[in-house]
């Protein structure tokens, strides 16, 4: 049966899900532009990856950003979460250049990471190196096992 056939009146769920799949499209081609054929895109906003676990009593928070300069790079710690920022600068481009293609990432980053344990904010240090920028955040309790006995 064809669904462009069915009554206008009333619940249509063909109708419901051709709506939802033109909005997910929708929301998908804002996030990842696709470039007609020869043409390149220039992604202005992206997060970087990261790595987060826990070594020697602290939350070690490491995000890869690549091409950015510490001074480039903003870091906080809010409602119980890391926000990192900032942007990666393309140098000036070259108008002798003829690029085929183009993937790296430049433009305004920013990444939100949701703390999984309490810390201790005031006592964060961060480094920034080889364009991986790593941060320590001491745990504020120390998880102890404690017996308790059955009686």
């Amino acid at each position: 049966m064809d669904r462009r056939n069915l009554p206008a009146f009333g619940w249509n769920p063909f109708r419901e899900l051709t709506r939802i799949e033109q909005e997910l499209n929708k929301v998908f081609n804002e996030l990842v532009p696709t470039p007609k054929s020869g043409e390149l895109v220039e992604v202005t906003t992206w997060a970087p990856r990261v790595d987060v676990y826990e070594k020697d009593n602290k939350l070690i928070i490491e995000a890869e950003i690549p091409g950015a300069k510490k001074e480039d790079v903003e870091v906080k710690i809010k409602d119980n979460a890391v926000v990192i920022k900032g942007e990666v600068k393309k140098e000036a481009e070259e108008k002798d250049k003829t690029y085929y293609r183009t993937e790296r990432f430049y433009g305004v980053f920013e990444r939100v990471i949701p703390l999984p344990v309490e810390v201790k904010a005031e006592e964060a240090k961060a480094s920034f190196e080889n364009g991986v920028l790593k941060i320590e955040i001491p745990k504020a309790i120390e998880e102890k096992e404690v017996k308790i006995e059955v009686q």
